[in-house]
């Protein structure tokens, strides 16, 4: 028998990646490539904030722009891989709404913390050290993960089982105790943290569903504090309540049936739990779905492969 006509099992992993990812991973690539042949184009694509002011499209094009070859291939397989899940759930125009919103949001926060940290230390480091990558997208995309199908179990290495809730905190807390002992991994810490913290903004508070035309998500799954342990919630909901009020107006009443955000009395748009719980559930059944449809799709091609094989020995005895 041919071994070209038998099927490969598990080529569906490697398939139904969205033309909007592929789109955007071609991006990633070919500013790499851009900067193997022109080095000096780091000064006009990255972030270096002593000259953000003049080079202001450093905000957009900083997040796009990989300077490591390991770089550019975890950001690829992450977006090809994350944003088979999450693109079909958000809908296109929203999947790329959260891209270009929290990209330009983590440049903002880098420039600005820079800056403060050089009036702060005088290092000229903090001025002119070019800072760029898609990792900060990544971590806004393990947010939307944690929104959709926070008690789903994900295995790492086939040994080690987390929920999906916690794994932005666990890469979080791994990469300030990397930044301990690896200095070159400070450089990712502070847009990994915005990343993060970006996500969950624009998801708390701006995302528009499609289905619904409702904004955000209030629920207290989806809280600040469900990112850190349980007890320190009693201390961070506080602070997190007087950044709701700063933020949008909004009040948290709670009451023995129902707790919603009013203001003036009023339900804002996006305050329905109902509509956050529907969220998460439509999460969880689409990724049911995409492993038992991957399964199936392997479990044919074994079948079929198994049937050609037994063909083709047939065939050899005869």
């Amino acid at each position: 028998m041919d071994p070209v006509t038998r099927p490969s099992q598990g080529n569906n992993l490697f398939s139904g990646f969205t033309r909007l990812c592929k789109g955007l991973a071609l991006v990633l690539v070919a500013e790499h490539a851009l900067l193997q042949l022109f080095p000096f184009a780091v000064s006009y694509l990255a972030l270096i904030p002593a000259r953000t002011i003049p080079f202001a499209w450093n905000l957009i094009t900083a997040g796009y722009t990989e300077q490591t070859l390991p770089g550019v291939a975890i950001s690829v397989v992450g977006l090809l891989f994350i944003g088979k899940f999450l693109e079909p759930l958000w809908g296109s125009r929203e999947f790329f709404k959260f891209i270009v919103v929290v990209n330009i949001l983590i440049s903002i926060c880098i420039f600005v913390t820079a800056i403060a940290l050089y009036y702060i230390t005088t290092q000229e480091s903090y001025l002119y050290t070019p800072v760029s990558g898609f990792h900060g997208i990544l971590a806004g995309f393990l947010v939307g993960i944690k929104q959709l199908m926070p008690d789903e179990e994900l295995s790492f290495f086939f040994l080690l089982k987390i929920r999906a809730k916690w794994i932005p905190t666990l890469l979080a807390i791994i990469l300030v105790a990397v930044s301990v002992f690896i200095r070159e991994a400070v450089s990712y810490l502070p847009t990994v943290l915005f990343g993060i913290y970006m996500g969950w903004l624009y998801l708390r508070y701006f995302q528009k569903n499609s289905e619904s035309g409702l904004k955000g998500d209030p629920s207290d799954e989806f809280s600040f504090s469900s990112f850190f342990p349980e007890f320190l919630r009693p201390i961070l909901d506080p602070v997190a309540l007087l950044f709701d009020k700063m933020l949008c107006g909004k009040r948290f009443h709670t009451s023995s049936e129902s707790s919603e955000f009013v203001l003036g009395g009023v339900s804002l748009p996006g305050s329905d739990p109902i509509e956050a719980s529907r969220r998460r559930e439509r999460g969880a059944r689409a990724l049911e779905q995409r492993l038992g449809t991957e399964k199936l799709a392997d479990a044919d091609g074994s079948k079929e492969g198994a049937l050609l094989a037994s063909h083709g020995d047939a065939s050899e005895i005869v």
